[in-house]
């Protein structure tokens, strides 16, 4: 049934959250400010600053909604695949395999409806992770009070443009090496096993963020922006600038802690998406 993809998305979404969410605090410190020399360097100084509680800043709100936004890119990406090749048979009533168009239209059509849902809460995380001393948002919900009373309702969306730049090709790039690579790891008539969901879902999160971290860099910085970092116009602005103060090596801030979250967060979510929907929809016989 439909709804069970959204419900198995929602929980291994919030699984795959809590593996990575330090390692996300680190990459948008790197990302958004200019203090750090390095990986090494932001966590020694976050931890010395905040003790181990700086590295899981923003992640109570994430971890709350993470469900929803999981739910709704696992959900819209199943059932638009299911919607392109319904009609798709080889004369026996059997369904031919998704090709790698429909397969990649499917996953950019998730990233889109997610991007509506995903924005606020995107940059509610991004603003809580980036406090570093002087603490401006007692949380979440006081976050978003004040970004209303400064901002108003479009100040929730600010960096949505960069977000729907990374995510709409991006969620088309990620589902695409997972449908590959899990069918070449399994063998012919065969269910996949752990290994090959596992080994598909880490290299589809690392090829994912290697095309995603540039738009992700211009994202977190639209975000923190009149939050007490630098304040950009727009997304061109904003690489304009960047390029000009730290040339074009800055869209790569944050790629291997990028790539190093990647693998293990989506090899998790991946694996228990599949786990729960082989509970929720046994196979027949």
């Amino acid at each position: 049934m439909p709804f069970l993809e959204f419900i198995a998305g929602s929980i291994s979404g919030a699984l795959g959250l809590a593996v990575g969410h330090p390692l996300d605090t680190i990459k948008v410190r790197l990302q958004a400010q200019s203090g750090y020399r390095g990986i090494f360097h932001c966590v020694a100084k976050s931890y010395s600053h905040e003790g181990l509680h700086g590295f899981f800043k923003g992640m109570a709100f994430p971890v709350l909604t993470t469900g929803i936004i999981n739910s709704v890119v696992f959900g819209s990406y199943s059932n638009a695949l299911g919607y392109l090749t319904q009609f798709q048979h080889n004369g026996q009533n059997q369904y031919k395999p998704a090709s790698a168009g429909q397969v990649f239209s499917a996953g950019c059509f998730s990233g889109l409806v997610q991007v509506l849902i995903c924005a606020p809460i995107d940059l509610v995380k991004v603003r809580l992770q980036g406090q570093t001393t002087a603490a401006r948002y007692r949380g979440p919900i006081h976050c978003m009070a004040v970004i209303l009373k400064e901002e108003g309702p479009r100040g929730l969306f600010r960096g949505g443009v960069a977000l729907a730049l990374r995510d709409v090709p991006c969620y088309g790039l990620y589902f695409l090496p997972y449908e590959v690579i899990r069918k070449a790891l399994t063998e012919t008539s065969k269910e996949p096993g752990a290994f090959a969901i596992l080994m598909a879902g880490g290299v589809a999160g690392v090829v994912t963020w290697a095309f995603a971290t540039p738009m992700d860099v211009v994202k977190a910085r639209l975000q923190m922006s009149g939050a007490g970092g630098r304040k950009y116009s727009g997304v061109l602005h904003c690489m304009r600038e960047s390029v000009r103060e730290e040339g074009f090596r800055v869209f790569f801030k944050g790629l291997l802690l990028n790539s190093l979250r990647a693998f293990p967060v989506n090899a998790v979510t991946f694996l228990s998406y599949e786990s729960l929907m082989k509970i929720f929809c046994p196979p027949a016989g």
